[in-house]
């Protein structure tokens, strides 16, 4: 089975953060609107780009020089200081929302991320999940991304490095030819300085010229570096998603509509699609819930949510599904809806968990069901049986 890769890598990390934080506290002008940077304390000679907005590159302002070059480039220039502790919160937010969708995630950095979707599609495709991922994102957090998608983290990472901010790309193996070959070869990950002249000397200035070389003359000018330069070049990697499991206080997902539903059935159908993906991921780590909430957001941005104790901590999808779709019921008043979410709490070790004896034999046969399911979903893929029916979320987002 084929791996369904996502790099996300957030626009201009430290400048956007430190714009949406001030407009949170009252600021009315957007840093990012005004040729800005994020710079190092000058009284302490740390004085250093460490970030700047578009209209400060359009100056030519780069990140790494000095705060006095940059004002004698342009003497408006509006300097702000980093916030390392303010730039956690948000990095931590961001991962909080990609949890939504997989708990397989890697933080490469403090803004940017990983993540494994091979197993957690729920029916659509990667691009629809990175198109939804970007524009919640944009309007629950306030700040862009750029996201690659891809069979393999190499290529995920190269696409979200086209063109920027905001922008969703893929970087298919059918795709490398014609995006990535034509890149100069000083693009190419893991491409570092030392060796971007010795390239050049051997007539190799693009990632196609890489590509096409003999490995074995590469082998002998670079050692183990030139294979890999030449395998990133056709882009052969075999890395994994390198992810550190801790155990959720809660599992959640939810979808933003492309365009408004004012019909019970219709979001009834999503909603089941979201149970499944959610009771699948407590069965992956042997977990049971005890409270299911249910969210909403109408197309005035009101939001409103329900939630309901369980008589019996589970992972049925069917059991969670039917609370689910009872608290909708209460919450839905018929207008349009622009966003449906659900998501379990009070989370339990299956082991730790003792049934009510009233429960016990419904309970087994829907987890030998939901067991079933599952084993097919590992070896097949995700999106290879559902019960959500006629339901394809994957139109929507076309």
């Amino acid at each position: 089975m084929e791996r369904q890769i996502l790099h996300v890598d957030v626009n201009n990390a430290f400048l956007s953060w430190t714009a949406v934080e001030m407009l949170k506290n009252g600021e009315t002008i957007d840093i990012r609107e005004i040729p800005a940077v994020i710079g190092g304390d000058e009284a302490q000679r740390k004085g250093v780009v460490l970030a700047k907005s578009m209209k400060a590159k359009q100056f030519g302002i780069v990140t790494g020089e000095t705060l006095y070059s940059a004002r004698k480039k342009c003497p408006q220039i509006k300097v702000y200081m980093g916030n390392h502790s303010m730039y956690k919160q948000y990095s931590d937010k961001l991962y909080n929302l990609l949890l939504e969708y997989t708990d397989e995630i890697e933080r490469f950095s403090i803004d940017e991320c990983f993540l494994d979707l091979t197993h957690f599609l729920r029916g659509e495709s990667l691009i629809n999940i990175a198109k939804e991922i970007s524009k919640r994102v944009k309007e629950e957090l306030k700040f862009t991304v750029n996201i690659g998608v891809a069979n393999n983290k190499l290529l995920a990472k190269m696409a979200s490095d086209f063109t920027k901010p905001d922008k969703v790309h893929t970087l298919y193996k059918e795709e490398i030819k014609t995006k990535m070959w034509v890149l100069p070869v000083s693009d190419l990950f893991m491409v570092g300085r030392k060796s971007i002249p010795k390239l050049e000397k051997m007539g190799i200035k693009t990632i196609g010229d890489l590509a096409n070389k003999d490995i074995n003359i590469l082998i002998k000018q670079f050692g183990k570096h030139g294979k890999m330069m030449w395998e990133y070049a056709n882009g052969i990697d075999n890395s994994e998603v390198i992810y550190k499991y801790t155990e959720p206080k809660c599992v959640g997902n939810s979808v933003t509509f492309p365009n408004d539903i004012d019909n019970i059935e219709k979001l009834e159908e999503i909603l089941l699609a979201l149970t499944e993906q959610v009771t699948y991921r407590l069965r992956k780590y042997n977990l049971l819930a005890s409270v299911v909430n249910v969210q909403i957001k109408n197309n005035e941005f009101k939001v409103s949510s329900h939630q309901r104790k369980l008589s019996t901590s589970t992972s049925s999808t069917k059991i969670i599904y039917n609370t689910a779709k009872e608290l909708l019921k209460q919450l839905y008043k018929g207008e349009y809806i622009r966003l449906i979410g659900v998501q379990v709490s009070e989370l339990y070790k299956k082991d730790e968990t003792q049934l009510s004896l009233f429960d016990t034999n419904t309970n087994e046969k829907q987890e030998k069901i939901d067991e079933t399911l599952d084993k097919i979903k590992q070896k097949y893929g995700y999106e290879t049986i559902t019960r959500a029916g006629k339901l394809n979320i994957e139109k929507m987002f076309k």
